[in-house]
């Protein structure tokens, strides 16, 4: 079993919060009481960010639900970038982030149902995995100074403060039991060991669907936050079961942890336009950065916006784009945007994916931002539509990936 390495986290940047606007058609001159005081709850907080940090590498959005949990524990072991002690703080939101697959089974902007947190505890989780073990060392975690909490549809909200000591090569382990329907979660991916006991006497066996909150939060601070905000290629699919060699994280290895930090947006299956929507997911990714990498593309081609008939344009990838990095950017963000990496498309698929990157490098300068051309370092030299590491960059891949964005990021 490998030890995870990782030893530091993020330290995010707050920033006025965005509005949020899934599928609103009406307007008003005027904020009223409510909305104003909704936008003050959300600024309070994100501003939560400037103290409490990213302390794992692992993608923690959400891209599906979990449709029935009755009095189901869950358990998720997560590698940490920074060992020792902290004062740790989570965070969460009750709407889904991004769609999966064609969305009918989850969606942008989909409101979780209410549902009840009955426990949670964070342990010093260890460096090997029996989800049957108990650990021996745990903080309870609390949430307005209750062990409970009822979470209604929609809702952001943190932990209490609890301080725990991780060691040097040890996870943290998440556990926690909910009770009721449509939790939004996140496929891993075989990205983290994820595991959950339904009280049927099974025990606890291996999930790939886990609710987690957004944030595994402690209070580091760090010179330059870096956030990674994208799809699947983001997130890390496909790349060495469990053992962290996705490009995000081999770009933290390579900057290192003593003036770096990395929280990874990436969420599998994700659209720009899923992103441009200006949820909660943008909203926290601008909050929390200081630098930031901007990249979708593939999944706009393939499957397209949700609520489509099918893939989208380059003309609507652009406007995405486009808006997403000016959001970015606006906020004072240094942006790297990328194009979209060959994946072994259709030739008509992949014509359209040829329109998107003729326009980006455009994006990148109308915007402020900093091009990156991750298509040119992972195609086939023979042929620009085919992938040399994989439609998901393998290890290989992401190491590829990693030396091209430190050189971007040193400069």
């Amino acid at each position: 079993m490998k030890k995870i390495q990782f030893k530091q986290i993020l330290a995010l940047l707050t920033t006025a919060a965005l509005t949020i606007a899934f599928a609103s058609c009406g307007t008003s001159s005027t904020p009223t009481e409510e909305s104003a005081e909704t936008t003050s709850t959300a600024d309070q907080e994100l501003s939560l960010l400037d103290t409490y940090v990213s302390n794992t590498v692992i993608s923690t959005g959400s891209n599906t639900v979990i449709k029935n949990a009755e009095h189901v524990t869950y358990r998720a072991w997560f590698p940490v970038e920074a060992a020792g002690e902290y004062d740790y703080r989570f965070y969460f939101s009750n709407t889904v982030d991004s769609t999966w697959g064609d969305g009918s089974e989850s969606y942008v902007g989909m409101s979780g149902d209410s549902y009840t947190i009955e426990k949670a505890t964070v342990y010093d989780g260890g460096t090997e995995f029996d989800a049957n073990v108990e650990p021996t060392v745990s903080a309870a975690v609390t949430f307005s100074g209750s062990a409970t909490k009822e979470v209604a549809p929609d809702e952001t909200f943190w932990s209490d403060p609890v301080t725990l000591n991780v060691p040097e090569g040890h996870y943290l382990l998440w556990e926690w039991t909910v009770n009721g329907t449509n939790i939004p979660a996140i496929a891993m991916s075989n990205l983290t060991y994820a595991y959950a006991d339904k009280g049927d006497g099974k025990g606890f066996l291996y999930t790939n669907e886990i609710p987690v909150p957004q944030l595994v939060g402690c209070d580091r601070k760090v010179k330059t936050r870096i956030v990674t905000l994208g799809d699947s290629v983001t997130q890390g699919c496909q790349t060495s079961e469990f053992e962290y060699q996705f490009w995000a994280a081999q770009l933290l290895d390579q900057v290192g942890t003593e003036d770096y930090s990395l929280w990874n947006l990436g969420i599998g299956y994700a659209r720009a336009s899923d992103c441009a929507r200006q949820g909660n997911w943008l909203n926290r990714a601008v909050a929390g950065a200081d630098l930031i990498t901007v990249a979708f593309g593939t999944n706009d081609i393939i499957s397209g916006p949700y609520g489509g008939t099918g893939h989208a344009t380059p003309e609507e990838i652009e406007a995405d784009v486009r808006k997403i990095t000016r959001t970015c950017t606006d906020a004072g963000i240094h942006t790297i945007l990328w194009n979209s990496p060959p994946f072994d498309m259709t030739p008509e698929l992949d014509g359209i994916r040829t329109a998107y990157n003729e326009t980006v490098e455009g994006i990148a300068k109308d915007n402020g931002a900093t091009y990156f051309d991750v298509a040119s370092l992972l195609a086939d030299p023979s042929d620009a539509s085919k992938t040399v590491y994989g439609q998901h960059p393998n290890d290989e891949g992401g190491t590829v990936i990693a030396d091209a964005l430190v050189k971007l990021i040193q400069e």
